[in-house]
């Protein structure tokens, strides 16, 4: 059979996955922040059973594929034996932050630049720059003493994988009961809620992202294993990703794209047509010095916390849930953490106000 050059393949298959992921967001509005901000001040859970059915559908896809011989998730950063926990809890925190600021999280920006607007354009720019200052610039002195250094090693289990830890302190083999476990109980909460399970759209939705994202897992480890250079196991993130394609568009250095940066320029394209379609472009700016103050700070917490947390809400929420990295339940509850403490302070001019039930909705949201 003739496989094309896997090197220039893998940034093809993620364009081509990226324009599924990016037309199906946008077209259903798919956004974390907005999810967990309906959920906490509108009583609203549709947005968030969409995020965690997409979470679900990657862990039994990425699962099964894996258990087949199709994915080697194993083989990924996010399966390493070293658990940074510093850096998932403060790294989370502080891209939580950074998303209330803004209003959206990376991936969300990606989308909100395909319907035209600037001020994501921005953001993007802000978490490209320094996600790579955080990564292999001057802020990684301070992040490997910090997140690197403190991390705890899982050598004994041989991963940080939840299931190989189950298994290493009990025994048995665990790993595919955890992951149907996992799966049911996610399901069983999802739909629980009669009036969501008449959402076919936003269901269809969360069906095609985590598909997608199964799909990465799959087609880096294909080209893996076909090429003789060195081709990275991953699936789907938008913050070291995001530097990356900036690095590409204005240097050249004679080497190909990844998979990630061929995800997120097929993301954009994906929420282009997606507004094209549903004529929803509109070109945005911010508004005064102030709000763009608010979306340079936001993004460069995103940036350099999504390094620190090796990942973003897509990067560990979903992926790095599908690979079942003890990671990523950490690092969500962090981010939500500060995303709940970003928006007291925005709305209440008090973080402190995380701690008090919200009672007026008539304030106007960042994510609108």
């Amino acid at each position: 059979m003739f496989i094309p050059d896997p090197v220039l393949l893998t940034p093809i298959l993620g364009v081509l996955a990226g324009c599924v992921l990016g037309f199906a967001a946008r077209a259903t509005h798919f956004c974390t922040l907005s999810s967990l901000e309906r959920h906490w001040y509108a009583g609203d859970s549709s947005g968030l059973r969409t995020w965690v059915l997409a979470a679900v559908c990657a862990l039994i896809g990425t699962q099964l594929l894996a258990a087949f011989g199709l994915a080697d998730p194993a083989a990924s950063f996010y399966l390493s034996s070293e658990f940074a926990w510093s850096g998932a809890i403060a790294g989370g925190v502080l891209f939580g932050i950074g998303m209330a600021l803004v209003g959206t999280c990376g991936f969300g920006a990606v989308l909100r630049l395909g319907g035209g607007s600037l001020r994501a354009l921005v953001v993007l720019t802000v978490i490209g720059l320094s996600a790579l200052a955080a990564q292999r610039g001057i802020l990684a002195v301070l992040r490997v003493p910090l997140v690197d250094d403190l991390a705890y090693s899982f050598d004994w289990a041989g991963s940080q994988s939840i299931g190989d830890i189950l298994s290493a302190l009990t025994g048995l083999r665990l790993q595919e009961a955890v992951a149907a476990l996992m799966a049911f109980a996610g399901l069983a909460w999802i739909f629980r809620s009669a009036s969501y399970r008449r959402e076919f759209g936003k269901v269809a939705s969360a069906v095609v992202i985590g598909a997608v994202i199964a799909f990465g897992w799959w087609a880096t480890t294909f080209t893996a294993a076909h090429s003789f250079d060195p081709i990275q196991i991953e699936a789907g993130s938008f913050v070291v990703p995001v530097g990356d394609t900036i690095l590409q568009f204005i240097t050249y250095t004679g080497t190909w794209p990844d998979y990630g940066v061929g995800l997120i320029v097929g993301t954009f394209l994906g929420a282009v047509f997606a507004a094209v379609w549903k004529r929803d472009i509109r070109w945005e700016a911010c508004d005064d010095a102030r709000e763009l103050g608010r979306h340079l700070l936001g993004g460069t917490l995103m940036g350099i916390g999504g390094v620190m947390a090796m990942g973003c809400t897509v990067g560990q929420g979903i992926t790095g849930f599908s690979s079942l990295a003890i990671s990523a339940p950490v690092v969500m509850l962090s981010m939500a953490f500060g995303a709940r403490l970003g928006l007291a302070w925005l709305f209440e001019g008090s973080v402190l106000a995380v701690f008090r039930r919200y009672g007026d909705d008539t304030r106007r949201s960042p994510a609108e």
